[in-house]
């Protein structure tokens, strides 16, 4: 029997102290821990780091995505942990990452059109603030992607 696939659409912002070199250690820290653990748990998708603030699609197994998003909750480098979408999924968005990422790690530099995302996903005043935060994520990740190969 096929196991119902679940996507959970967050974003955060981030609790770390310290200049640009610190912040981005802890999120190379944070992806590597991610892809491996990912990986073993079938989850796949991806992170956006801008403006000191997280965007993150999780998709998998109803249980893995839940451990991974308790986990995510508790974790002390988030604050404002604010769901925008949960749910079964019919197909993975980002099936051939177990955590793609888009943003620059070495820098916080402000993305104005990620600040537009995440103030509406924040202050709840879209209805649609998690498919657009997950657009915002498939368009960035197929950017990287098409940078890489380039």
């Amino acid at each position: 029997m096929k196991q119902e696939l679940y996507r959970v659409v967050y974003c955060s912002r981030i609790r770390l102290s310290g200049g640009e070199a610190r912040i981005a250690g802890e999120l190379r820290q944070i992806l590597a821990t991610s892809r491996r653990n990912n990986a073993r748990a079938d989850i796949s998708g991806a992170l956006l780091f801008a403006n000191n603030c997280f965007a993150q699609t999780l998709e998998g197994p109803r249980a893995a995505v839940e451990q991974c998003f308790e986990r995510i909750q508790n974790d002390p480098r988030h604050a404002d942990v604010t769901v925008l979408e949960y749910g079964v999924t019919a197909a993975r968005e980002f099936p051939k990452w177990s955590m793609a990422f888009a943003g620059d790690p070495a820098t916080t530099t402000h993305d104005p059109l990620a600040f537009v995302v995440f103030e509406g996903a924040f202050a709840r005043s879209r209805p649609d603030s998690g498919s657009a935060m997950l657009g915002l994520l498939h368009g960035l990740v197929r950017r990287e992607e098409a940078w890489a190969l380039a």
